[in-house]
């Protein structure tokens, strides 16, 4: 970013300079932004691959967006990209669900985990405990949890029922709180 020039100024000389079709602005928005969104998609993923697929088919979104001007900045440009990726990570879902081994948690005893360990917890063990949820359960922990929907908003967008999600949220937490005390 040039000195001088202020965080919203610079976004706003990208913005329309990718609406021109500028690719020298494209991939500064990409670069500034990477970190960001890979960091979003990978809650969405088993794999920094499958994560940096979702980003990059999230850009072709946003510029392709942006270059028929349907994006306007009456929402800060930051909000609207992180819409565009979960819908691209829950797109990517539906389309490879067939794939997915989905793996049921019955009857698993109550364990009760020291609160202190999860504040002990890195960004790798978080990603690591994520890595074992069945990819709904995921999806509906990190939707819920993580980026604040409610169980009316994630039903409409996985196009299940809102009980569902309360349930894939429920057995998501049990299988944590199991791995948590399994692992730490």
């Amino acid at each position: 970013m040039k000195k001088g020039i202020d965080t919203k100024t610079y976004l706003e000389n990208i913005i329309a300079e990718c609406k021109n079709g500028n690719v020298l602005h494209q991939e500064l928005l990409y670069k500034h932004f990477y970190g960001y969104a890979l960091s979003i998609c990978r809650l969405y993923t088993y794999s920094n691959d499958d994560a940096v697929s979702i980003l990059n088919d999230s850009f072709l979104k946003v510029f392709s967006s942006i270059k028929k001007k349907e994006y306007n900045n009456t929402i800060p440009f930051k909000n609207w990209l992180r819409r565009i990726l979960i819908n691209t990570a829950i797109d990517n879902y539906r389309k490879n669900v067939k794939h997915y081994y989905h793996l049921e948690i019955e009857n698993e005893e109550v364990i009760y985990t020291d609160s202190n360990v999860i504040n002990d917890l890195t960004i790798k063990d978080i990603l690591k405990l994520l890595d074992q949820l069945p990819e709904m359960h995921r999806i509906v922990f990190n939707l819920y949890e993580i980026q604040g929907f409610n169980h009316k908003e994630i039903s409409k967008k996985l196009t299940i029922g809102e009980s569902t999600s309360r349930v894939f949220l429920t057995r998501a937490k049990k299988k944590l709180r199991i791995l948590i005390d399994k692992n730490f």
